[in-house]
Parts: structure tokens; sequence; C-alpha cells
């Protein structure tokens, strides 16, 4: 189940694989990077919302990591933008622009105008202890664009 609101949990650091949650980014510069990337591109924009304390945000981290399907369908259609969320920095200003956010991690699609068109609760994209391939793949695919 998705980390609910708030709840923070000790994990390890996240491997060395993939970004991190960084309090320290400019989540908005982030944001407008990735939309001009994806507009060049004709891509979509995934915004994983999360933080370095969220064991479920490491889960899909290693999903989207080691999943091949998952791998080649972000890599064609989306450019995705990690937003880091924690007691160090919430990203006020950048998420009250989008739906609230009941629990972590939570994924934003964007089209390349940069236009909200999806909030997911990755919760739904849940079986028992980790994230389900064929809940995954098919929410991957569908807003692919």
């Amino acid at each position: 189940m998705a980390a609910p609101f708030l709840q923070q949990q000790t994990v390890k650091p996240a491997a060395s694989g993939h970004a991190k949650f960084d309090p320290k980014r400019d989540a908005a510069k982030d944001i407008a990077d990735a939309v001009a990337k994806a507009k060049k591109e004709n891509k979509r924009v995934l915004l994983d919302v999360g933080g370095e304390w969220c064991s479920w945000c490491h889960k899909l981290d290693a999903f989207f990591e080691s999943n091949a399907e998952a791998k080649k369908i972000l890599a064609a259609s989306y450019v995705v933008v990690k937003v880091n969320y924690s007691q160090e920095n919430e990203n006020k200003a950048v998420l009250s622009k989008y739906p609230a956010i009941q629990g972590y991690p939570h994924l934003f699609v964007l089209d390349k105008t940069g236009k909200l068109i999806h909030s997911q609760d990755t919760g739904q994209l849940e079986t028992g202890d980790h994230h389900d391939p064929a809940k995954v793949i098919p929410f991957l695919k569908k807003w692919a664009g």
C-alpha cells in the first residue's frame, strides 16, 4: 500500500541506478525543463512525487528499473521528473498546482505543454507488497499518448 500522507519510514538510500528525491532541487525548473524536452521529443511528462523516507517510493523506483517493459515505455514515451516531498522541502508552491496527494509515491501525467492530464494514486497499482506489472504497465501505456 502506498505510504500514507506524511507517514515517514526509515529506509536505506536509493540504489545507485536511478535518481534520488533531492530536497535541494528546484522542482519548478525541473518540471519546466521536462516540459520543454517533452515538447521537443513529443512525449508526456511523468511527475514522480515522493521522498527518500518513503519505502514505497523506493519500490516503485526498483520496479521502473528492473521491469524491462516499464523501462522501455518510460524511455520511449515519458520524461520523468522526481519531485521531492519531505520535511526538509515539501515543494508546496509546485505541488499546490496539482490535486491533493493522499499517499506516496504519487504520479502526475502532464501532456507536452505541461497540462495535467492524470493524477494516479500508486496504491491502485500495487498487489500485496509490490507494484503489480499487470497494473503498472497498462497505466503507463494508457497515458503514454
